[in-house]
């Protein structure tokens, strides 16, 4: 996997009976992709259901690890910003934290900062 993999839960999920509602973590992530569209071409994004498992997210970086939004680094990935916090599971690299998503994706394809 050569390019980053962004995973966010799409908007309308329901909880029970209680809904429909959407990920404010999600939404975070989602105005910084509308700010500057071209992460678009440079990241893959991916809308996943939010009841668990969310088995793409597993599949990459394990059961424990399934908290959306994250952002799954493309092996090839070296992070401009050595401040980022950056997880791991087994080889793959990730990033669970909204915040840190954000100054990821800022840094790392040189697009606006949050200030």
């Amino acid at each position: 996997m050569r390019k980053d993999q962004l995973f966010m839960l799409k908007p309308g999920f329901f909880k029970e009976s209680e809904g429909p509602f959407y990920c404010g973590d999600s939404v975070a992530v989602e105005g910084l992709l509308s700010f500057c569209p071209q992460l678009r071409n440079e990241v893959d994004v991916h809308y996943i259901d939010a009841p668990r498992p969310r088995a793409a997210i597993v599949a990459l970086i394990g059961e424990d690890n399934q908290s959306a939004p994250v952002l799954v680094l493309g092996s090839e990935r070296v992070p401009v910003d050595a401040g980022v916090a950056i997880r791991t599971h087994k080889q793959a690299r990730f990033i669970d934290a909204p915040d840190q998503i954000r100054r990821y994706l800022s840094s790392q394809y040189g697009v606006a900062h949050a200030s």
